[in-house]
C-alpha cells in the first residue's frame, strides 16, 4: 500500500504558491498525475491512496475527482469544508463548493469532534457520515498550538497513532473503528 500525502506547511509559510485555486486546478492535477504514474511504474500492483490533511484535503479531493484510474482511495482528514475569508492569511474557497460525489474512488473522512479550526468544523463532516465512512476522534492532549495547527485537536494531538491505525485498517479493507477515543 502506498499513500501519497498531500499536506504541507501553510502557503504563507513556504511561499510555494499552492493556493486553493491552484489545488483545485488542472496544473496541480498534471503535476500529481506524473507522480502517480511514476509510483505505479515503480510499485506495480500496490494500491495508491491520496491522503490530505487540512489544506491538503483540497488537493486530495480535487485530484480524486479527476483520476479515472490509478487510485485505490482518498482519505480526507480535518477537511477544509468552509471558505477562508479575506482576513485569513490564506483566503480561498477551500472545499465550500466542492461536490464530493465527483470523487470516483472510495473516500474516507477523518475528523476530531473537538476541532476548533473555523474552516474545518466537525459538524460538516458529521453531515456527510450517511454517505461516506467517517472516523470520529475524541480526546488527546491539551493544545500546544493554534486551533488550525498540528498540536491541537485539528492535528489529532495525542491521538495520532490510534487515528492512523484506523485509517490503515480502512485502506486495507479491514474492520476499523468509527470512533477513536
Amino acid at each position: 500500500m502506498v499513500a501519497a500525502i498531500l499536506d504541507a506547511p501553510s502557503d504563507y509559510q513556504t511561499g510555494w504558491g499552492m493556493g486553493d485555486e491552484f489545488r483545485l486546478g488542472e496544473d496541480h492535477f498534471t503535476d500529481v498525475s506524473a507522480v502517480v504514474v511514476d509510483l505505479g511504474k515503480r510499485l506495480p500492483g500496490l494500491p495508491l491512496f491520496l491522503v490530505g490533511t487540512s489544506r491538503g484535503t483540497i488537493s486530495a479531493a480535487a485530484l480524486g475527482a479527476r483520476f479515472d484510474s490509478g487510485l485505490a482511495g482518498v482519505v480526507l482528514t480535518s477537511t477544509m469544508f468552509r471558505a477562508a475569508g479575506t482576513r485569513s492569511n490564506e483566503p480561498g474557497p477551500s472545499l465550500s463548493r466542492f461536490d464530493f460525489t465527483t470523487i470516483k474512488v472510495p473516500v474516507l473522512f477523518v475528523h476530531h469532534v473537538s476541532d476548533q479550526c473555523a474552516v474545518t468544523p466537525y459538524s460538516d463532516a458529521a453531515r456527510l457520515a450517511d454517505n461516506y465512512p467517517l472516523i470520529s476522534v475524541s480526546g488527546g492532549r491539551a493544545p500546544e498550538s493554534g486551533p488550525c495547527d498540528p498540536f491541537s485537536a485539528h492535528g489529532y494531538f495525542g491521538k495520532e497513532t490510534e487515528t492512523i491505525e484506523q485509517i490503515v485498517n480502512w485502506m486495507l479493507q479491514k474492520p476499523f473503528l468509527k470512533e477513536v477515543q
